[in-house]
């Protein structure tokens, strides 16, 4: 077993540690992208995924802007898990900054390899370091004048990056496989823009249309289609205290559901029937994110948070599949986006959510779009399976990589 020096975190740093960015209402929408903690809590590594954007002064985008091997830390969580929990930024196409719940750290990277330190806080040893330091009650939270303070252990960079490069190889494995998921949720969208945006779905050569709805369709109001309940309030746990814990985070920014990172809650066994989730259930984030919406693909045993609503339909007139891919298309996201109340926090109530006339096709044309996607999202779903095995094989080389009792 190999004996690694031990040092500040502190003393590795380029330049003090910074806390992000905040700024009104008013100077968002359009600028340069900036990495809010919905980012950091659903991506490990940070580089072209979507961002709201911010408008800055040349000062601000000096001071703030992220670069390649910049370590990101949440200052606060409303769980334990989540404060002080970091990611790594990559390579990226155009500028970002990060808001002010997260706290910026660069490394001298002529003696660190931020690869490896972002591995040694996602290990039992890294992770222990962070508790120590994590403070609050309600919610969790860390502060940059601690995290400089923590002794982390420092070999050789050499030995840093072939650590590095050990771990990475199934990261780089995860990350191809979440470009094929990628591809396969597109061809989906596509589809179902052909299909019934541009009433190109098959059969429609020699189907009539009358005043934008083809003949043995009809367009009907959500509301009279679908029930909508409020989930369940309660704390999220990482222990395994109760069922899965669905939240808004866990749906806002990807169109499938990644059960291994959905947390706990305790729940009374005469409660539960109430809330709990069944197979194609669909929910819909009814606050800070509203509209966006995920889907139930499997029988398990779990509940879904107050911030969602559960949108069930009430009959056969509506298939899961393509209730789901409505409420996810451009035009259902932008009627959401432009009818949701609230200064500083948007949201959409239940009633809202519903009070749009939805297309409903004929229940063949529904079922052959069925036929074609449950293959794709079976494939998404062996593909995150597959992410999983490759995360627990990771996560079991973690600690002997990092506390020296595996020689590399």
């Amino acid at each position: 077993m190999m004996i690694w020096p031990t040092t500040t975190f502190g003393s590795l740093y380029e330049e003090p540690s910074r806390n992000g960015i905040y700024k009104s209402k008013e100077f968002h929408g359009t600028g340069t992208r900036m990495v809010n903690m919905g980012e950091l809590f659903a991506f490990p590594f940070i580089s072209n995924q979507e961002m709201k954007r911010l408008t800055l002064t040349d000062v601000e985008l000096d001071k703030f802007q992220l670069q390649k091997g910049d370590l990101l830390f949440a200052r606060r969580s409303l769980i334990e898990s989540g404060a002080g929990k970091c990611v790594l930024v990559e390579t990226h196409d155009e500028p970002m900054v990060f808001e002010s719940s997260i706290i910026r750290v660069r490394l001298q990277q002529k003696q660190c390899d931020p690869r490896f330190y972002y591995y040694y806080f996602l290990s039992p040893v890294g992770r222990g370091r962070i508790r120590a330091i994590v403070t609050g009650a309600a919610q969790k939270g860390i502060r940059g004048s601690e995290l400089q303070n923590i002794e982390v252990h420092s070999p050789k960079i050499e030995i840093q990056e072939r650590i590095a490069d050990i771990l990475s190889a199934y990261d780089d494995l995860i990350d191809n496989n979440n470009q094929r998921i990628a591809l396969l949720e597109e061809a989906i969208h596509r589809l179902y823009r052909e299909w019934f945006v541009h009433l190109r779905f098959p059969g429609h050569e020699h189907t009539a249309v009358v005043a934008g709805v083809p003949v043995g369709w009809e367009k009907r109001p959500l509301s009279d289609l679908v029930s909508t309940q409020y989930g369940y309030t309660e704390s999220a746990q990482d222990e395994p205290v109760g069922p899965k814990y669905l939240r808004g985070t866990d749906i806002n920014k990807t169109s499938y559901i990644d059960w291994s990172t959905v947390p706990y809650c305790p729940i009374d066994d005469d409660v539960l029937p109430k809330f709990k989730l069944d197979k194609y259930d669909i929910l819909m984030i009814r606050m800070a994110d509203p509209g966006k919406v995920g889907i139930v693909e499997k029988e398990i045993e779990a509940v879904f948070a107050s911030y969602l609503v559960r949108l069930k339909p009430t009959s056969d007139e509506l298939t899961p599949y393509y209730l789901f891919y409505f409420l996810s298309s451009h035009e259902y996201q932008g009627f959401i986006t432009g009818a949701s109340t609230g200064a500083t926090r948007k949201s959409a109530s239940a009633t809202l959510m519903t009070s749009v006339n939805i297309m409903v096709p004929s229940h063949t044309i529904q079922q052959s779009f069925a036929d074609y996607v449950v293959p794709m999202r079976q494939q998404i779903t062996n593909l995150l399976n597959q992410n999983e095995k490759l995360r627990e094989a990771r996560d079991a080389l973690l600690p002997r990589l990092m506390n020296g009792s595996l020689p590399v």
